[in-house]
């Protein structure tokens, strides 16, 4: 009998992720559209501006050559100050952020590593993360990997409420579990997946209760901005990064895979100081440094201005497909009583909660009815809850308008609401 193999605890903890199921279902459903992919589009990556810059890079043999060698653990110190200069733009810092010091920050393999790799370095089994309800699944999955108690807190049209995550907080200093609390989650700007933005007057709050209760042992904050740029309407409120005066306590996850390219993959990310060299330990362990060549493509686009370009462009065009998908919805939707959805002014989502009498997971009626009879796809939201939480919402769904072109959204929305209304039939007796 042949012997058996051992996985580890993360790699069980980690056995059937969502991702892989979607991806199944997208293979064996040919034809259906897609409206769960969090992917960007493809006609906006910049094939043009990366051939150039690589033309550019590349031309000189002796100079290419050393850019086709291993980088640094935390990316070259020259390119550091070029994604300073950026990060000081997006603060609206004139004087280049001179008084962040270039150790702070971290070059790494899109924002995803950073989050991976914060988890590794903070969490042992049983330690504890505050997250929003509902948040992340892709960190959800990778907490629980770490084997980390989850924690969700409440949240509404203005982000994680700051009373509810004093609650969480005072109910674990009376259990005698504060010590273990090592992280508060957030995804300050158009949340994957909700679509809200934390507002300008939570974010010091939120900021606030993470020093006030760092009691027994540090509590940071993590402020995951991967959409921060794809911003289509409103006033940008500063970011969480930018309140923690002695950046001591705010960890800043951003990335250029939604504005720039996932092919690139290239985030950026800064660090209090206790956690610099950790976090650099546990990188080295992984890659030495992420790709060199990779990292000079997307500074040489932020050098010569063609990135802030691209960027208005994609903004432009995915304002257009977000105002197409409302406007499906405000028209297929009309008259579903009890169906709500989030207008965000930003990002890639729409999230859409329907009667808790109609259940949206994987083994719902009504997924079974939209992929393989209406052949549209969407994330269920019970999906973005820790998995340990009874009470997670049953009826809630992410929708994408990142992938499709705005005649794909038109149909997707009116095929998901074909599979809805049918649902709803068959539940409620015919009766809407």
């Amino acid at each position: 009998m042949e012997a058996p193999t051992h996985l580890s605890q993360g790699a069980r903890r980690s056995a059937d992720q969502a991702i892989g199921f979607l991806m199944q279902q997208a293979v064996e459903n040919p034809g259906c559209i897609s409206l769960a992919a969090g992917l960007v589009d493809e006609r906006s990556l910049p094939a043009r501006l990366v051939r150039d810059a690589v033309d550019t890079l590349l031309a000189d043999g002796e100079s290419g050559r050393r850019l086709l060698q291993y980088g640094t653990t935390q990316g070259p110190e020259p390119l550091r100050r070029v994604y300073r200069n950026y990060l000081a733009e997006l603060e609206g810092r004139s004087d280049g952020l001179a008084d962040l010091p270039l150790s702070r920050m971290m070059l790494t393999t899109g924002s995803q590593q950073l989050l991976s790799l914060i988890v590794q370095a903070m969490f042992d089994p049983g330690d504890i993360c505050l997250v929003a309800a509902p948040t992340y699944f892709v960190f959800l999955g990778v907490l629980q990997a770490a084997g980390a108690e989850i924690i969700p807190v409440e949240a509404d049209a203005n982000g994680m409420r700051p009373q509810a995550l004093r609650g969480a907080l005072e109910r674990l200093h009376a259990a005698g579990q504060l010590g273990r609390v090592r992280l508060i989650y957030v995804v300050s700007d158009f949340e994957n997946p909700s679509g809200v933005s934390i507002s300008a007057d939570r974010r010091h709050e939120l900021l606030e209760l993470a020093q006030s209760w760092s009691r027994e042992s540090r509590i940071y904050l993590l402020e995951d901005a991967a959409y921060r740029e794809l911003r289509y309407e409103g006033t940008a409120p500063p970011s969480i990064w930018s309140l923690d005066r002695n950046r001591e306590t705010v960890i800043l996850a951003q990335t250029f895979s939604k504005s720039f390219s996932p092919g690139i993959r290239v985030g950026l990310g800064v660090l209090p100081e206790k956690l610099l060299k950790p976090v650099s330990d546990l990188k080295g362990n992984e890659d030495f440094g992420s790709a060199h060549l990779n990292q000079h493509i997307v500074a040489h686009a932020l050098k010569n201005g063609s990135y802030r370009q691209h960027v208005e462009s994609v903004v432009a065009s995915y304002r257009s497909k977000r105002n197409a998908m409302l406007q499906a919805i405000d028209k297929e939707f009309a008259g579903l009583h009890g169906v709500t959805w989030v207008r965000p002014e930003g990002g890639m989502y729409v999230w859409m909660r329907l009667p808790p009498i109609v259940q949206t997971g994987f083994d719902s009626l009504l997924f079974q009815q939209a992929t393989r009879v209406n052949r549209v796809m969407y994330v269920p939201g019970e999906l973005c809850y820790p998995t340990s939480w009874n009470d997670r919402p049953r009826c809630e769904m992410r929708l994408s308008f990142g992938v499709q072109s705005e005649a794909g959204i038109e149909e997707g929305i009116r095929r998901l609401a074909t599979a809805v209304r049918t649902v709803f039939g068959r539940i409620s007796g015919g009766n809407e």
